[in-house]
């Protein structure tokens, strides 16, 4: 995946496409992927900030700790940077797999360095406003998990109440991808983890196949929500 330059850049919208995953041959990564062909397609221009590939550090650090009095703050170069970026961007995609129930702990860093006070809340006029966000998150847990239900509603409240609603963004959506590991799990009620065979051949293929039209219909589900009537 590539940054692409338009022709117009005053007139070509951004999307920031986020990644968060050690390997960039991960299945991750493909969704993310497909998720950049979808936008480009419409006619964004593709940021893509893939954490790990730019050595991104989710800790905290003292350049970046808030302060309450200072909303004006200078943060470190390193997360100037990520907020020019988001600024620039008119939707952000975040693709990311789903670790207990949450996102991965450089995602999670990102937001908490990057969403700082002053720029991402903190503003009786939020600076994001009006800035769409799309949240797809893969996890191992097999379709028909009860759990798959929990992740949704728990995703939703961390992603779309507990960050987007309070940074003041006009949209955010969480699309969750269960059943993307080879040998789904899922628990048992006494709580023990079971794994189902392994997928293989056409069956393996079928099941990819049917993952990734789930990613590309959440994209396009959060691209059409945006379309202004004639």
């Amino acid at each position: 995946m590539s940054h692409t330059t338009p022709d117009d850049a005053t007139t070509t919208r951004t999307a920031l496409v986020v990644v968060a995953h050690p390997r960039r041959d991960s299945l991750t990564a493909h969704i993310a992927e497909l998720a950049a062909q979808r936008l480009t397609a419409a006619g964004y221009r593709i940021d893509l900030l893939d954490l790990h590939a730019e050595n991104f550090d989710p800790r905290m650090n003292a350049a970046d700790l808030p302060e309450w009095g200072n909303r004006e703050k200078t943060y470190s170069p390193e997360v100037e940077n990520h907020m020019r970026r988001i600024l620039a961007a008119d939707v952000i995609v975040a693709v990311f797999p789903v670790y207990w129930v949450q996102v991965p702990a450089i995602l999670k860093g990102w937001i908490d360095r990057v969403w700082n006070y002053g720029f991402a809340y903190g503003r009786s006029k939020p600076r994001l406003a009006g800035k769409r966000m799309l949240w797809l998150g893969l996890a191992g847990a097999a379709d028909d998990d009860g759990v798959v239900d929990i992740m949704q509603q728990s995703l939703g409240m961390q992603l779309n109440d507990g960050i987007a609603y309070y940074c003041g963004l006009a949209e955010s959506s969480v699309g969750l991808l269960p059943g993307a590991e080879e040998k789904r799990q899922r628990v048992d009620a006494d709580g023990n983890l079971l794994l189902d065979e392994a997928l293989t051949g056409s069956i393996r293929d079928a099941h990819y196949a049917a993952l990734e039209d789930r990613a590309q219909r959440f994209v396009d589900d959060f691209l059409a929500r945006d379309r202004v009537p004639a």
